[in-house]
């Protein structure tokens, strides 16, 4: 706490114009780039935010002003008796003793009930902040936040500035609360005080070539859209997605925006190709025909009122997941978030396979080829080579003296094969030579002998020769030409 804030009066001047004399409490929060905040002495249930820069005390009252005249309808949302406060709006214009607008006082948010949007989009941090796993839940936040941009619309004010990171919601209900609304862009009665902040990723094509005076609703209802896709489709961003080529230049997500490429529409986009884990094709064709007029280029981008009206709509529709009780879905498609847990177990699956799986070069594993285990490989090569080598003399000699001697072993079958006729014979040649030139392309990898083509020819030739040589023996076709010649 600051001692110097302690005893600190101001008055605070309300929109009725009666006024009353506050104490700053204890300082809270040093706040962000607008200011400090501190207790209400007087009161609990107020703060009072005081600003940084004095010297925009005359800027700083006409906005003040001009939010006090032009309040938004926001209904108290209560929960087991409990108020809940929504958005932190001006309640009274704070005054110093000199007459210079110092700030002002808003009601209070306990932020310590409540987190920020960003933080219900991950299964990782849900689980870690113990939030509600319901994705009944994410819809209506979706919903909450549609209903407190319509509210604010409705007077003329824009948020500009709108990301998850600058809503929370309560963490109990997932009703919205809203702060730093001195930063949004305030319709007054005369004049509009602009918003002096706006966030990449968030910002409508068309704004790139703007100034944060000169956006307002188009920006809040395409950054209102992306929110909405976010919260419906796990964190993934709209304008994210894989890249369809592997040399494609790297854009960064608001260029994609700058250039419209939205990878879930009705339409495939040029550039990438959707999140492999997004749920998209599992939505109400009416969401995807709003986010289609939100993303893409010459739609007319759905009113923050008619995102209000569709989620109402989709909330009292949604089909409760047999599976799971924490999902729902839309269509008869079925249920996206148990697809998509199961293609991540899949690929998990997959990934860890891959890891137990050595790691190849050109068919090489990575291990084989340090120093050690090449010489390692080399030596049991060469012993591998050595052994065929012997294996190939051998099953050489064994061939050679088959043939040599097949027309004894042929002998004790003599009377069958005179039988068979010359004919048939020759058939039985014939597939056997056939049989020979296929074992030896079947071996010829592994017996090195085989690799010499001359020499497995000659193998064939000599083993036609020692088969003829044998049936003419046989059929002792000598004898019969001479009788044949003496007839």
């Amino acid at each position: 706490m600051e001692n110097s804030n302690e005893s600190v009066e101001y008055n605070a001047i309300y929109g009725d114009g009666h006024f009353e004399k506050i104490k700053l409490g204890e300082l809270i929060n040093k706040g962000g780039a607008a200011g400090k905040i501190y207790l209400n002495a007087n009161n609990p249930n107020m703060v009072a935010k005081i600003f940084h820069n004095r010297g925009k005390s005359s800027t700083n009252r006409q906005k003040l002003e001009a939010m006090l005249l032009n309040r938004p309808h926001f209904p108290t949302a209560v929960k087991d008796g409990v108020n809940y406060v929504q958005i932190a709006w001006p309640e009274a214009m704070l005054e110093d003793e000199n007459g210079f607008c110092v700030g002002y006082l808003m009601p209070l948010i306990k932020m310590s009930e409540a987190v920020s949007l960003d933080h219900l989009m991950q299964k990782a941090i849900r689980k870690k902040l113990k939030l509600p796993e319901s994705y009944a839940y994410r819809i209506f936040a979706a919903y909450n936040l549609a209903s407190m941009v319509t509210a604010l619309h409705k007077c003329g004010h824009y948020i500009v500035d709108m990301k998850p990171s600058n809503v929370s919601v309560y963490k109990n209900n997932m009703m919205v609360a809203m702060v730093d609304c001195d930063g949004f862009s305030i319709k007054g009665e005369k004049n509009r005080y602009p918003a002096e902040f706006v966030s990449e990723e968030y910002i409508y094509p068309e704004g790139m070539e703007q100034s944060c005076d000169e956006m307002g609703e188009e920006q809040d209802k395409f950054a209102l859209a992306v929110i909405i896709f976010k919260l419906l489709n796990n964190g993934i961003h709209p304008f994210s997605g894989v890249p369809r080529k592997n040399d494609a230049e790297m854009l960064t997500i608001q260029n994609r925006i700058e250039q419209y490429h939205y990878a879930y529409g009705l339409w495939p986009d040029t550039y990438q190709a959707p999140h492999p884990y997004s749920i998209h094709e599992y939505f109400d064709k009416a969401t995807l025909e709003l986010f289609e007029r939100a993303f893409t280029k010459g739609g007319e981008r759905p009113s923050a009122y008619e995102w209000q009206e569709h989620l109402w709509k989709l909330m009292h529709h949604l089909k409760t997941c047999k599976k799971d009780a924490n999902h729902v879905y839309f269509t008869s498609k079925g249920c996206g978030l148990c697809m998509v847990e199961e293609k991540f177990h899949h690929d998990m699956s997959d990934l860890r396979k891959q890891k137990t799986t050595p790691e190849t070069v050109r068919g090489l594993e990575v291990e084989s080829l340090k120093a050690e285990n090449l010489e390692k490989n080399k030596k049991e090569k060469l012993a591998f080579d050595n052994k065929m080598q012997l294996i190939s003399g051998a099953a050489l000699v064994i061939y050679m003296l088959f043939f040599a001697f097949l027309y004894k072993l042929l002998l004790p079958a003599a009377d069958q094969i005179l039988q068979m006729g010359i004919g048939l014979q020759a058939i039985v040649v014939t597939l056997t030579m056939l049989g020979i030139n296929s074992l030896f392309k079947k071996y010829y990898e592994l017996l090195p002998i085989l690799k010499n083509r001359t020499i497995t020819q000659m193998l064939q030739v000599y083993a036609l020769i020692c088969i003829i040589i044998a049936l003419v023996s046989i059929n002792d076709i000598p004898k019969n030409l001479l009788d044949l010649a003496v007839d």
